[in-house]
């Protein structure tokens, strides 16, 4: 392993003696949860404990999150529950906002409170396709680990309970109340190969309010380098290092290993966040508020441009090279700009994000035992986006004709405002409740209430510079036609009713009615019920329905995404240009979720549930396949109505696109109906030993997905598409956790087992003889293309398997005092790696074309769609400071 940076190592062990020094004795944290914990999320009757629970509720303790190496909720949550995946890579503004998901399902199905109330989404809508397309789900990595007390993971479908999005479960982040001490926390780390090195620094305390108030605060700032994926370049070198036969001699400085840090993974960020969460008891009725501000600023690495790129290039014949290609003709730098003529480019976009939220509220008593919630809510994320140490390539040729005309210099711009993105929410709740004396064992519960929210979504336009033609290199602004402000608001109300009536059986029904300004209105139910046969043995039910709405990011997102060789319009569903193509304005997903299962406790302290469950969603919104209108500089069957599109919108497309590139159009609709079902598992089991304590856990998922209906059909559903939502997903997942804890040394270690994800990939590779397709070893042809005489044309796919792997976790801890601990410890302990895509056989690779079977443009690229992350082991150094 290449070594840790030495001067933040040393700076973490300097602290930690110096602290020492200084430090008081403070208790230590409790052990993980095993259960007891009393639970808010699923329920609302009060004092149920996870163990107790009608519903699968798993509990992260404060203790547990202690442990993950990554100051990050979404790797806490991928390294802790096993039906969470989390995004391990992203691409263009998905970068900055990766995603999560419970059960396979999509970001968008999982509801995210704090403190029980709704948490905003994202103003970044994931468009690119792939098995998160279409998110734009909260961002939780803003959230600081420290300003957690617990995190209550609901595994069932609830929107009957809290509305939409909660189709595959609810994960609810309870904040800290302490109203004395606290903590301060320094991490530093990075990957196996010395790229992405992360800085932490995160402190939480509590102050006394009075008497009867609290006021806890968490300061939170991470900064992490980039990493990257693969190596070189395929358009300028082969796979040894040598120049491609069609590229010119006087590239020579590019062969070797002179590429091979360019390809950006993740991006360089830098992130500050302050959380807070206060209350105040005036006898009778709290008030209570808490919110957040964060900051977030990044560049990330856009795709290599080759050193012909931004050029005004001629021959002896005056001919030029209008579409910037790669050719072996010498030519003379100068003609290009700055020094991109000697070694290319690659522009980063720079994302600036400002997010913050507030809710405020008052609870207590009235009436002789009616209890009431009421609370308002505001979110609002925006993020702006320019292009950097870039050019505009139209710019650059004008002026120098210009030039050559004897007016003026060439030149261009080298950075854009590409535009941006706003996101509000509002939301107002009143939640009254009262139990009940009716004979039965327990008094009844009665709860109802409503909610209002409104949403509002706003699109900003670019500059002029990033909207003349095609834009500066990577990344084209947002058009004026692409901009807007939209906004909509649902009103609902809801019934719940939890009873025992008798000793051991319990009852939850609940009815929730929702009426949408843009949608029309949905009457949704559960009913959830636990029978317990003794202290030892009980089963537990759900019976529900729901609903999800779909964002006005899925519905009014508008741009294009601009690779080297590709532009792909991303067109709003319901748009003139969109129905030219056939793809309707959305419309809600409808769901139906049943689970059963048994929690047993064979013998004391071990304790072991299991539940299955079966999920259908009906319109389930989704991404469409690009629609090509040329491919690899092939024109497409249909290629014509799709340009008729792109126009009809307004887009203008890079002339070498036409000729060596990839032309095509996506949208989002409401495409197919899909089935999940699966099994959660879970086992903990204390161990007192004569020299200290073990704590065992055996967590499991075990989860498919099926599409029932596809109904758009090929091709605007194909089957790529369709592996993105049936295989993009391990069918199983194990965490295999182990705490020892002896005086004052600690060690965990937690073993993730992921089974394969495997999706269909096609090759850059295109070749035909006597009207065949040339068909490579491994490969086969799909009948899902574009309709040519009413029949779908044969396209060439591959299997993409990221094989199914172990992930070692270790952390060591050694209490230097009861104040002050130091941590070392590794996430993915042996470097494990997502495959590389196999080598084309059986088939000859025209020069600069990509040799892999997955159309890769660097080389020893992993596959990006694994559930473990592409950039390998992380290893760490943590102080921590207790007062």
């Amino acid at each position: 392993m290449t070594r840790l940076s030495a001067l933040k190592l040393s700076l973490i062990l300097a602290s930690s003696w110096s602290a020492c020094a200084i430090a008081q004795d403070a208790p230590q944290e409790p052990q993980t949860d095993d259960g007891a914990a009393i639970i808010v999320t699923g329920t609302r009757a009060v004092g149920i404990s996870a163990a107790e629970s009608a519903a699968p509720v798993q509990v992260l303790s404060e203790e547990a999150i202690s442990h993950v190496g990554q100051p990050n909720l979404n790797q806490v949550l991928t390294q802790m529950v096993p039906g969470f995946t989390a995004q391990t890579q992203g691409t263009d503004l998905s970068s900055f906002s990766l995603s999560a998901r419970l059960r396979g399902l999509s970001p968008n199905h999982t509801l995210v409170l704090v403190n029980g109330k709704r948490r905003h989404g994202n103003a970044i809508l994931q468009v690119i396709s792939g098995a998160f397309q279409g998110s734009a789900a909260p961002s939780i990595d803003v959230i600081p680990p420290d300003a957690i007390s617990r995190v209550e993971v609901l595994q069932e479908g609830a929107a009957a309970v809290y509305g939409t999005d909660a189709i595959a479960g609810v994960l609810n982040f309870i904040l800290k109340d302490n109203d004395e001490g606290g903590s301060f926390k320094v991490t530093g780390g990075q990957y196996y190969d010395s790229e992405g090195e992360l800085f932490s620094a995160s402190g939480n305390v509590g102050f006394k309010l009075g008497e009867d108030g609290f006021f806890n605060l968490t300061l939170f700032h991470r900064r992490q380098d980039y990493t990257t994926v693969g190596k070189g370049q395929v358009l300028v070198t082969q796979q040894d290092g040598t120049l491609q036969p069609n590229a010119p001699a006087q590239w020579s400085n590019l062969a070797g290993d002179a590429l091979s840090g360019i390809n950006g993974g993740q991006p360089k960020t830098n992130l500050n966040v302050a959380f807070y969460n206060m209350g105040y008891d005036f006898g009778g009725v709290e008030l209570y508020s808490f919110g957040d501000y964060s900051r977030r600023e990044g560049w990330a690495k856009q795709g290599y441009r080759h050193p012909k790129r931004i050029c005004y290039e001629s021959d002896a014949t005056g001919a030029i090279n209008a579409g910037g290609n790669v050719t072996n003709t010498p030519y003379d730098p100068g003609v290009c700009y700055g020094n991109t003529g000697v070694v290319g480019m690659v522009p980063l976009q720079h994302v600036i994000e400002n997010e913050y939220s507030f809710t405020i509220g008052a609870k207590g008593e009235f009436g002789g035992g009616w209890n009431y919630d009421v609370s308002g809510t505001y979110g609002s994320q925006k993020d702006d986006i320019w292009t950097e140490a870039s050019a505009h390539r139209e710019i650059w040729r004008e002026s120098y004709q210009n030039q050559l005309n004897g007016i003026g210099v060439a030149n261009s711009p080298d950075s854009a405002y590409d535009g941006g993105f706003k996101l509000a929410q509002t939301t107002l709740t009143t939640d009254i409740r009262k139990e009940f004396d009716v004979g039965m064992a327990t008094p009844i519960t009665l709860a109802f209430g409503g909610e209002y929210r409104k949403d509002e979504y706003e699109i900003i336009a670019g500059d002029s510079i990033s909207t003349y033609k095609t834009g500066v290199q990577s990344f084209p602004g947002y058009k004026a036609s692409d901009a807007g402000e939209f906004q909509r608001s649902s009103k609902a109300g809801y019934l719940n009713l939890i009873a025992k009536p008798t000793d051991g059986w319990s009852v939850d029904f609940a009815g929730r009615y929702e009426d949408y300004t843009d949608f029309g209105d949905t009457l949704i139910g559960k009913v959830t019920t636990r029978y317990d046969f003794s202290d030892a043995f009980a089963i537990r039910g759900t019976a529900s329905t729901g609903f999800r709405a779909p964002t006005l990011q899925e519905q009014k997102y508008s741009t294009i995404n601009v690779g080297p060789t590709s532009a792909v319009a991303q067109l709003p569903a319901g748009s003139p240009a969109a129905a030219l193509l056939g793809f309707d304005s959305l419309k809600p997903e409808k769901s139906k979720n049943f689970s059963a299962g048994f929690v047993v406790r064979p013998v004391p302290k071990l304790a072991i549930t299991v539940d299955g469950y079966l999920i259908k969603i009906k319109d389930r919104i989704t991404g469409t396949a690009a629609r090509n209108a040329i491919l690899n500089g092939v024109p497409q069957a249909g290629g014509a109505d799709i340009l008729a599109a792109l126009t009809a919108a307004g887009i203008t497309l890079e002339p070498s696109l036409f000729s060596s590139g990839t032309i095509g159009v996506q949208s989002f609709t409401n495409g197919v109906d899909t089935r999940t079902w699966g099994i959660d598992f879970s086992a903990s089991y204390p161990v007192a030993l004569d020299f200290g304590q073990l704590n065992l856990s055996l967590t499991a998922n075990y989860n498919k997905t099926k599409i029932t209906n596809n109904k758009l059909g090929y091709p605007l559903f194909n089957a790529a598409s369709e592996s993105n939502i049936e295989r993009a997903n391990p069918d199983y997942k194990v965490v295999a956790n182990a705490l020892f804890k002896s005086g004052r040394f600690a060690v965990n270690v937690r073993e993730t087992f992921y089974g394969k994800t495997s999706v269909l990939v096609r090759p850059a590779f295109t070749s035909s003889a006597n009207g065949s397709v040339i068909i490579p070893e491994g490969g086969f042809l799909i009948a899902d293309g574009a309709l040519v005489n009413g029949v779908n044309a044969n396209q060439l796919y591959f299997n993409g398997v990221a094989k199914a792997a172990a992930i070692t976790d270790l952390e060591v801890n050694y209490d230097f005092t009861d104040a002050v601990t130091f941590s070392l410890g590794a996430n993915n302990l042996f470097n494990k790696k997502p495959e590389i895509p196999k080598l084309l056989k059986g088939v000859t690779v025209a020069p600069g074309v990509s040799p892999y079977e997955n159309g890769s443009g660097s080389y020893s690229a992993s596959y990006g769609h694994s559930a473990y992350s592409t950039s390998g082991g992380y290893y760490y150094a943590r102080i921590d400071f207790k007062f």
